[in-house]
């Protein structure tokens, strides 16, 4: 063809479908690119409470983010560390005083034993529903990279020997370190 010779229209299909194949193939690899230079999604989870309720929503949280390949370390401080002790976790309890959700009124969940009885009753919920137990939440999000750290002071202040807590929890972990990571996160929770 000619520099005089117009293209013709099957020339101008064929290099426009080439330019857009050409178009996403370039779009695809600065996503790759764009992955790479942003690395992996990061995430932060403080768990300071101790009680049953309050030690599923850390670790389904951090377990399902490390499944989806992020970076997540859960850092546990004061009742949180409760949540790592192996003996004390398989006995954590419901706190039925204070808590909106349970069907009885305040007055009443402060009598003695309402909170070994809230525990019984969602212990009964977790067997029918099928829900893991917190053992086996610690040992998925282990075996799923999530890092679950103790927290030094806490440790110190409450007595807690590091072979207390699960086989994989760091343990001696500071404030500076755990600061470290949030301010890198992409998401940070105060569980």
């Amino acid at each position: 063809m000619s520099a005089d010779t117009p293209p013709t229209v099957e020339t101008d299909e064929t290099t426009d479908a080439a330019l857009r194949e050409r178009i996403e193939e370039l779009e695809d690899e600065l996503a790759d690119v764009k992955d790479e230079v942003g690395g992996q999604k990061k995430m932060t989870i403080i768990a300071t409470k101790g009680t049953l309720d309050m030690a599923y929503p850390p670790l389904i949280l951090a377990s399902t983010a490390a499944a989806f390949g992020w970076n997540v370390v859960v850092f546990h401080t004061f009742w949180g560390l409760d949540i790592l002790h192996e003996r004390k976790s398989k006995n954590l309890k419901l706190s039925a005083v204070g808590n909106p959700s349970m069907p009885m009124p305040n007055a009443m969940a402060a009598l003695p034993g309402m909170d070994s009885l809230a525990t019984k009753m969602m212990a009964k919920k977790f067997e029918k529903n099928g829900t893991a137990t917190i053992e086996e939440l610690i040992d998925v999000s282990l075996e799923t990279g999530v890092e679950l750290q103790a927290c030094q002071m806490t440790m110190d202040l409450m007595e807690y020997d590091e072979s207390e807590f699960y086989d994989g929890v760091v343990s001696g972990v500071g404030a500076a370190t755990a600061l470290e990571h949030m301010a890198e996160a992409d998401i940070q929770l105060l569980v």
